[in-house]
Parts: structure tokens; sequence; C-alpha cells
């Protein structure tokens, strides 16, 4: 039993950071177009995908810590 609960741990983690990093891949792409189509600081895209790569790397760092 003790050898199922690691697996279904194990997975969750890579999950975890999996979608961490689909994440920050998201969010980077979204700044890169915008600002490659002429969008400012403060342009929709700029705001999200820099809100979205700021989770994903939170995420990801807390993911490696340890940390819940």
């Amino acid at each position: 039993m003790g050898a199922i609960i690691r697996a279904v741990q194990r997975a969750y983690s890579a999950s975890t950071r999996l979608l961490s990093a689909a994440l920050l891949i998201v969010g980077l792409a979204m700044v890169v177009s915008t600002v490659a189509r002429g969008g400012g600081a403060l342009a929709l895209g700029v705001v999200l995908g820099t809100m979205l790569a700021l989770i994903g790397a939170a995420r990801l760092w807390l993911a490696r810590s340890g940390l819940r």
C-alpha cells in the first residue's frame, strides 16, 4: 500500500511541475507576442502574461523547495 501512495505522490509532484512550467511558458509567450505586435507595458497581454509567468515560476519554486 505504501508503494502505491508514493507512486501517486510522485505523479502529483510531476504533474504540478509540468503544469507550472506550462503556465510559465504560456505567460512568457503572451508577453513576447503582445510586445511584438506593438503592445505597451500596460497592455492586457503583457499584464496577464506577466501574472501567468509569475504564478508558474512561484509554483515551480514552491514545488522544488518541498513547501505546500
